[in-house]
């Protein structure tokens, strides 16, 4: 966006809340709002319109509100940290389910049989999810799959 401000490609900015504009201090958001002074361009914040006209007590009140949204972002990232490490704690696994064996053998079977790239691969073996829900292996994780068969020496 400050590129753009830069060429002049608009004449202001409305940004929903002074958390969603910037979470990185008081600083760093009063130094972007400057600048956007500076070029002339006019900002507004959607939901505390008294900020864009406070006057000279506006920098006061940004520094306030800057400050709490960046500890409201340290404190969302502790709690993220301490729900993974209790989940990782109570011995269960994170992220999306394996793939199915089946899948994986046919990858296999595909690479060794066949001259098809990853993408001709991928179009052809589908599984699916607990919910029904039918994915596409991967390039990627036939990439992971052809690097974990030649660990293991697949035979063809």
């Amino acid at each position: 966006m400050f590129k753009d401000t830069h060429k002049k490609l608009f004449d202001g900015v409305l940004f929903w809340s002074l958390d969603r504009f910037s979470r990185s201090g008081t600083l760093f958001t009063l130094q972007k709002l400057k600048e956007l002074d500076n070029l002339g361009i006019f900002w507004h914040n959607y939901q505390d319109p008294y900020i864009s006209t406070a006057g000279e007590w506006k920098d006061v009140i940004i520094s306030i509100m800057s400050t709490l949204a960046k500890i409201e972002r340290e404190r969302i990232s502790q709690r993220t940290k301490a729900g993974l490490q209790r989940v990782k704690a109570e011995g269960k696994k994170l992220g999306r389910k394996a793939i199915p064996d089946y899948a994986i053998n046919e990858v296999i079977r595909l690479l060794m049989e066949n001259n098809l790239n990853y993408r001709e691969i991928s179009k052809k073996v589908t599984y699916k999810t607990k919910h029904g829900k039918i994915h596409n292996v991967s390039p990627v994780m036939i990439t992971r799959i052809k690097k974990d068969c030649l660990k293991k020496e697949c035979e063809k």
